[in-house]
C-alpha cells in the first residue's frame, strides 16, 4: 500500500504505538487488556514492576514483576523506568527497555498504569505515538460495588481506593479517549476500534 501514498505521508500504524490504559480501581482494565491481547497479534503487554506482594492468582513476569524496595530503588537509580508512582503505599513502574524495544520493532504496546503514570509516559519523549485511553465503569455506584466486591481488602483500604478513584476521575480531560466498561465485550470492541483508528491515522512528515 505504501506505493499509493503521496510523498511526505504515512500511516501512524507503520511504526509502533503505545496504547496507555488507565482508570480507577474497578474499571476492569486487566480484563479488557487480556481480551485485547488474545485477539490482536500485534499487541504486546508491558509488564510493570511493583513493590506490592502478589495476589493469589498473580504470576511474576506475567501480571507484574514483583520486586523488593531495594530492587525498585536500583531501577530508579539506573534510569530503567519509563515512569513510576506510589499507589496505596506501594510503588509501581514501567520498565523502559521492554517498551522501547517493542515499539522499535514495529509492535504496538499496551500499558496498564495509574493516571500519574499515563501522564508521565506522554511526557517521556518516547519517540513513538502515545495514545491515552481512560476506562470507567458505567456509574459511581457500579465502581464502588466492584471495589467492595473483591473482598480481599480492609474497609480502610477500600475507602482509600474510592477516594483515589474520585481524584482520578478529575483527570479525564487529559486523555484522548473515554471508554465505558458497562459490559466487557462492548468495552473491548470500543478499545479495538480506537486501536484500529489510530493505526490508520494519517501522519504528515516534514
Amino acid at each position: 500500500m505504501k506505493d499509493l501514498l503521496p510523498a511526505g505521508v504515512k500511516l501512524q500504524g507503520e511504526g509502533g504505538i503505545a496504547f496507555v490504559i488507565a482508570g480507577p480501581s474497578g474499571a476492569g482494565k486487566s480484563s479488557v487488556i487480556s481480551a485485547l491481547l488474545s485477539r490482536d497479534q500485534r499487541l504486546r503487554f508491558s509488564v510493570s514492576a511493583t513493590t506490592r506482594p502478589p495476589r493469589p492468582t498473580e504470576v511474576h513476569g506475567r501480571d507484574y514483576y514483583f520486586v523488593s524496595e531495594e530492587e525498585f530503588d536500583r531501577l530508579i537509580a539506573q534510569g530503567a523506568l519509563l515512569e513510576w508512582t506510589v499507589y496505596q503505599g506501594h510503588r509501581y513502574g514501567t520498565p523502559r527497555a521492554e517498551v522501547v524495544e517493542r515499539l522499535k520493532s514495529g509492535l504496538d504496546v499496551v500499558l496498564k498504569v495509574e493516571v500519574n503514570g499515563a501522564r508521565a509516559i506522554r511526557q517521556a519523549n518516547l519517540g513513538f505515538p502515545v495514545v491515552l485511553i481512560f476506562l470507567v465503569p458505567p456509574s459511581w455506584e457500579e465502581l464502588a460495588k466492584r471495589v467492595r466486591g473483591r473482598g480481599t481488602e480492609t474497609a480502610e483500604a477500600v475507602a482509600e481506593r474510592l477516594h483515589i478513584a474520585r481524584e482520578e476521575l478529575k483527570c479525564i480531560p487529559e486523555f484522548d479517549y473515554l471508554v465505558v466498561n458497562d459490559q466487557l465485550e462492548r468495552a473491548v470492541a470500543r478499545v479495538e476500534a480506537i486501536i484500529q483508528a489510530e493505526r490508520m491515522r494519517i501522519v504528515r512528515c516534514g
